[in-house]
């Protein structure tokens, strides 16, 4: 672990540090089984955030096109709300049983889950088989799919990343660094860069998750896959000494200096500037930076300087290099009681088309398959595409089986762990506590 190109993370950040609050309300109002009304809908509604384009200019190419025929049955109608209005517009909407038949479900896996128990969302692994798509998604997409909902499909892979470092060539050549495989290799190559005035890193403390982002790979690394999934099930503490070190191996990077200046106060877009003007070596992102990177008007390094690497091995760890962190965005989902034949005929034409409109049109990955082929937007896009192909097995991000409230705890905390504030140890223990019900 998951739109317009240079806020696409934001809506998907902002999404991912809601409010206690709001999501406690929101599930109160989802309680009980009713599901919403079984009336058919008129029209194929769909509910997102302001912020993100990239799906909703996908819909609106489709449904002139490949799904003109689906739309003309059941006009596409597009409306949005701000991120931050987001879960309140659906406590609204799920509380007069009057959820669109497609909507951005939450911002949490537990709050989706909940929505699902509750009646208001559609089993879909059952209903792409009905619709003989099923197989339209990517494996690994299903694969990333289960292990976030508790082994059911409840979202559509509308985006579909994996996570990595990506380097500027350029800076790399210039102080002749090649790609760390080793986390000791990466430590030492980003002293180096700070000795010569070079930022190592881009990174968002104001996000925080960028930061923690850190913490999970390194765990991943050094106790392997079921690190997290361990703190889930009550058999680890991220209080344990194994834990604290991977927090204290990245705060060690920002007590250095190695994220640049005030990082606890950068937001998104400006650590993404950062990095596409030149002014950082590395960052930390998931593959939707793809459409970023493709974006001239963005990317003044060029899309040939940069490369993608995976998270280095840490010396004596249990995990696998090529185990790469992913997840589907903010997840998109249909509503159970208006799924009918004419839904089901939009679902379809979406899997069997979608893969490739987002890819040609906005070069955005997606977990449809792309058929027929498109040609990547470029050389960097085609190396990512191809490691997601060639994924065997994915690991989740920090958060990823967090409750509500350890999210928010989790990523409102990240920037005392990146500035020096808050020790490793205090991190952890106020994220386990949140965990723990305190």
């Amino acid at each position: 672990m998951i739109i317009d190109s240079s806020r696409a993370g934001r809506a998907r950040i902002i999404g991912l540090t809601a409010s206690t609050a709001a999501i406690a309300v929101f599930v109160s109002a989802c309680g009980g089984t009713g599901g919403g009304s079984a009336s058919s809908p008129k029209d194929f509604s769909y509910l997102t955030n302001v912020e993100n384009t990239t799906v909703k200019t996908a819909l609106g190419t489709l449904s002139e096109g490949a799904c003109a025929a689906q739309n003309k049955a059941l006009p596409l109608k597009v409306d949005t709300v701000p991120q931050t209005g987001l879960d309140q517009k659906l406590q609204l909407l799920a509380g007069q049983d009057a959820l669109p038949v497609q909507f951005a479900a939450g911002n949490a896996p537990a709050l989706t889950d909940q929505l699902y128990k509750s009646g208001k969302i559609a089993d879909l692994e059952t209903k792409l088989k009905e619709l003989g798509v099923y197989d339209r998604i990517e494996p690994s997409a299903v694969s990333t799919i289960k292990a976030l909902y508790d082994g059911k499909v409840e979202v559509l892979p509308y985006e579909y990343n994996i996570e990595g470092i990506f380097y500027n060539k350029k800076i790399f050549s210039e102080n002749g660094l090649s790609v760390p495989t080793t986390w000791d290799a990466l430590v030492a190559d980003a002293a180096g860069l700070e000795a010569k005035g070079v930022q190592p890193f881009s990174a968002s403390g104001q996000q925080g998750w960028p930061i923690t982002r850190l913490v999970s790979a390194y765990l991943y690394r050094s106790l392997g896959p079921d690190a997290l999934k361990d703190v889930a099930d009550g058999k680890a503490k991220l209080t344990d000494p194994d834990y604290v070190k991977a927090a204290e191996e990245v705060a060690r990077l920002g007590r250095k200096g190695y994220f640049g200046k005030g990082v606890g106060s950068i937001d998104y877009d400006t650590a993404f500037n950062t990095f596409l003007t030149g002014k950082a070596a590395m960052f930390y992102m998931g593959s939707w930076a793809l459409t970023n990177i493709a974006d001239p008007e963005q990317n003044k390094v060029g899309a040939e300087n940069i490369g993608f690497m995976p998270f280095p091995a840490v010396s004596g760890g249990k995990g696998s290099i090529d185990q790469y962190p992913s997840n589907v965005g903010l997840a998109m989902t249909l509503g159970d009681k208006t799924f009918d034949s004419k839904v089901g005929a939009w679902v379809k034409c979406i899997s069997e088309n979608y893969g490739s409109t987002a890819l040609k049109d906005q070069g955005s990955i997606s977990g449809f398959k792309s058929d027929p082929p498109v040609e990547d937007p470029n050389a960097l896009t085609g190396q990512v595409r191809t490691t997601i192909a060639e994924s065997k097995q994915n690991v989740l991000w920090f958060e990823a089986l967090f409750s509500t409230k350890a999210t928010t705890v989790s990523q409102t905390n990240a920037a005392g762990l990146a500035n020096g504030s808050l020790s490793a140890q205090k991190f952890m223990q106020t994220v386990q506590d949140a965990l723990s019900g305190k």
